[in-house]
């Protein structure tokens, strides 16, 4: 699926079609895999719209689960380190995703930004994990990069809810193994009226509703 990709990127710059490929990847993973998706809450999610959409994050296979659930063409943030490997990262660069460096202040303002022109001027989506990277515990402290882009691009966050990944691929495991899983997507939640002043406040809202997405109790997180 990947060559099919890097071929067809060739032919089509947008990433449309390589989105579609992926989709593809996904539902043919998730077969072959064995694990079966219950989804919740997909009509909340206008057609057509743009949005950011964000998810806990416990498993490599959380996009996978994403990826053929959500009709919307979103691209990702992904890690920098990803775009140097070799043929993942041409192809990650071919589709259209975004690396980041969360570690560089600089660098991560200037991908939040260019996510935000991108949303703006191609009409698309973006999909980033707020907690910054796989975790194994509860719920960690969001970063605030999910509210300065959609405040920036004056877009909706839709925020999902993961369910049961840990047990399909946990987080240092090698084999997947066959189940059930949930994913529930929560009411989006407008931001046209705010400012970059208001994204602290927001990012403990988003913590808050993929915390009772999950069932969690959520206590204050400690802003980044």
């Amino acid at each position: 699926m990947g060559t099919i990709s890097l071929i067809v990127s060739l032919f089509s710059s947008t990433g449309r079609t390589q989105h579609s490929v992926a989709r593809a990847w996904s539902r043919s993973l998730l077969w072959i895999a064995g694990v079966k998706v219950e989804v919740e809450g997909l009509e909340k999610i206008a057609p057509g719209g743009s949005f950011v959409f964000i998810a806990n994050h416990r498993s490599y296979f959380d996009v996978p689960v994403i990826l053929p659930h959500i009709s919307a063409q979103f691209r990702f943030l992904a890690n920098r380190n990803l775009f140097s490997v070799p043929f993942i990262g041409y192809h990650l660069k071919r589709a259209g995703h975004l690396p980041v460096d969360s570690g560089n202040p600089r660098d991560s303002l200037r991908t939040m930004s260019e996510a935000a022109r991108v949303i703006q001027e191609r009409g698309i989506s973006i999909l980033l994990f707020p907690e910054g990277g796989r975790t194994e515990g509860e719920l960690d402290p969001f970063k605030d990069g999910a509210a300065y882009i959609a405040i920036k691009a004056g877009v909706p966050i839709v925020p999902i809810g993961l369910i049961g990944l840990r047990k399909i691929l946990p987080m240092h495991g090698a084999i997947i193994r066959p189940g059930k899983v949930r994913m529930r997507i929560g009411d989006p939640i407008p931001t046209l009226d705010l400012t970059l002043q208001d994204r602290t406040k927001l990012t403990q809202s988003l913590y808050q509703s993929v915390a009772e997405l999950l069932e969690e109790e959520a206590p204050v997180p400690v802003p980044y």
